[in-house]
């Protein structure tokens, strides 16, 4: 490689390593549309039944559940073997309630997952297997039939002294792919002048910015918003043929979202989250031997002699004295609170107390949520 050539690729790759540099990155705290929202009418669809698991090793239902004798005894009937319903009497059948979910757009002929719950009194499914069993949707139309050897999974060691680990629940098992479909749930998007998007989480701020984001890609004012979570969208005329084609890209496209100010607490592990723009109104709380004081600008001392040196954090001043008023004064976050707080070793359930007393006062700007 000759100097010039040297000398053209070294000043193209300047170019570019400059253009990387001052480029702004894209879509600063942006998600993609299809995580924030779903096409109205793709869903799944819960499916039911009522089935026999059989081949337990006496672990199955009591003489006493007489439903489990009743369905033995049917299922009998049906295969062409008559006996006495009284005289049912086993201990390796189990009644089981089977539930799955029947996906979006699944075909007859394919295999979804399911899930066994014991009704009676079987102390384990382990080892069964279901009976062929219909499973049915809200319409009480059949969806899927279910059958086959049933997985407790986990892990189960029993030592010379009969005593042992368990980590496994015995009545409650799965099938994968236990059910094939036999019905199928029409979803079809073609002839459809309009599709219609449902947010996740309402916000009317990420609603709006949904719209300009699609009409900016549709080239056009095609979508409108009908509330704050139900955005509506009028397919163009390009797109008329093309309306899955149009979802795939439209599902990428990235939104900014918003969001409430939150502030959410787990009194029984001590947890506590904080949500984005969550801010304080002046306030004064007496807390135990904290002193706490809070400026628009720079932090001025909490005053008075033999106060230890403070700890300060941006425009917080934190200290510790006996009977010491924490004052708290409008345009802090509760965030530069709780870093002010943590630098003195505030507990986490200090904080919560704290935290809970300014949403009473009307001071917390902010939703608070204590589950």
């Amino acid at each position: 490689m000759n100097r010039t050539t040297l000398k053209k690729l070294t000043k193209i790759m300047s170019i570019w390593l400059l253009l990387f540099a001052v480029w702004p990155p894209a879509h600063s705290n942006a998600v993609r549309l299809k995580d924030l929202a779903s096409v109205k009418g793709v869903r799944n669809n819960q499916l039911i039944g009522y089935g026999l698991v059989v081949g337990l090793n006496g672990t199955g239902d009591g003489n006493q559940v007489s439903f489990t004798s009743q369905g033995l005894a049917n299922m009998m009937e049906n295969m062409g073997i008559h006996m006495n319903k009284e005289g049912v009497q086993v201990k390796n059948v189990a009644s089981v309630l089977i539930t799955a979910q029947l996906p979006p757009f699944v075909k007859v002929g394919q295999t979804i997952d399911v899930t066994l719950s014991s009704l009676g009194d079987a102390s384990s499914l382990q080892g069964g297997t279901l009976i062929a069993t219909p499973l049915k949707g809200l319409d009480n139309k059949i969806y899927a039939l279910a059958q086959g050897a049933v997985s407790i999974g986990g892990f189960e060691v029993t030592g010379r002294t009969m005593t042992g680990t368990q980590k496994n629940h015995l009545t409650v098992a799965r099938i994968p792919n236990g059910a094939t479909v036999e019905r199928e749930v029409p979803v079809s998007f073609k002839g459809k002048g309009k599709i219609t998007l449902s947010l996740n989480q309402p916000d009317f701020t990420t609603v709006y910015r949904m719209v300009s984001v699609i009409d900016d890609f549709l080239k056009g004012p095609y979508t409108s918003a009908l509330d704050g979570a139900t955005v509506e969208i009028t397919i163009p005329e390009h797109y008329s043929r093309e309306e899955i084609g149009m979802l795939a890209e439209i599902e990428n496209l990235d939104v900014r979202p918003d969001s409430r100010a939150k502030v959410v607490i787990d009194e029984r592990t001590g947890t506590i989250v904080l949500g984005q723009n969550v801010q304080i109104n002046e306030i004064a709380v007496s807390h135990g031997n904290l002193s706490l004081q809070v400026n628009a600008g720079q932090a001025a001392p909490a005053g008075g002699a033999g106060l230890g040196a403070p700890v300060s954090n941006d425009n917080i001043t934190a200290r510790e004295k006996e009977n010491r008023l924490l004052a708290l004064k409008t345009g802090a976050t509760l965030g530069e609170v709780v870093r002010a707080l943590n630098s003195v070793g505030v507990t986490p359930r200090d904080l919560i107390s704290i935290f809970q007393t300014i949403k009473a006062s009307g001071a917390l700007q902010a939703e608070l949520e204590i589950i």
